[in-house]
């Protein structure tokens, strides 16, 4: 019986345990390696859709502090193009998605929707490419006019919405400390196609009923042709 007992609780730490470490390392992972981050508006289509549901590596952009750290692991500088996840610089707890379009020490303008940079040291302002760039407005009617120049600070990038008609941006609200960027969207790892029509009812069973539709409905609504998409 003794045994038993030892047995029995043995067997309850050792499940402790597992469940401890399990619990830590989905900390550790979301702390420093990755974190789940959801499309809520469409400022970055049609590349990111609302109900995309991303992967965000934290660990890409993480400082390296030796030679030997910065020649065996894969961090990485923050590149134009890039596609972050970010604290709002106005309200810290608020997580945004853009894509980094201007770095520290450029210089960057936009007339009539064309993005121009001049790197340091450079005379003339050139156009990049933006193959992702969508344009809801005729030039006409957009909300957003030409903007800048505006020459960037160290440790601050701009961004911008791939849908340039419809994203508050650095346009809008400003620059990005480094310090604010949590890391690089990489994996749509799920799309799910939100039913706007969709209202909670107020009683037991009108919500029981809801729960099982949307059980068939995360097969039928969820965009299968973007599960484990790339994101660029």
């Amino acid at each position: 019986m003794l045994n038993s007992r030892k047995n029995g609780k043995s067997i309850v730490r050792d499940y402790f345990e597992a469940i401890l470490i399990a619990v830590l390392f989905a900390l550790f992972v979301r702390t420093y390696v990755a974190q789940a981050y959801r499309i809520p508006t469409p400022s970055m289509e049609y590349n990111l859709l609302v109900g995309d549901h991303l992967l965000v590596n934290k660990f890409t952009f993480t400082a390296a502090p030796t030679m030997v750290e910065r020649q065996l692991l894969p961090f990485n500088d923050i590149r134009r193009g890039d596609v972050v996840v970010f604290k709002f610089p106005h309200e810290q707890e608020k997580d945004y998605i853009k894509r980094v379009i201007a770095l520290p020490r450029e210089t960057i303008k936009i007339e009539d929707n064309q993005v121009l940079i001049k790197k340091e040291g450079d005379a003339d302002f050139l156009p990049i490419e933006e193959p992702y760039a969508h344009f809801t407005y005729p030039d006409a009617t957009s909300p957003y006019g030409d903007y800048g120049p505006l020459t960037i600070p160290d440790g601050e990038y701009f961004v911008m919405g791939d849908n340039r008609d419809d994203s508050l941006d650095s346009r809008e609200w400003g620059l990005v400390p480094r310090s604010n960027i949590r890391g690089k969207a990489f994996l749509i790892y799920w799309s799910y196609e939100l039913n706007r029509t969709d209202t909670l009812p107020g009683s037991f069973s009108g919500r029981i009923r809801l729960g099982l539709k949307n059980l068939g409905a995360l097969f039928s609504r969820t965009r299968w042709d973007r599960t484990l998409k790339i994101v660029h």
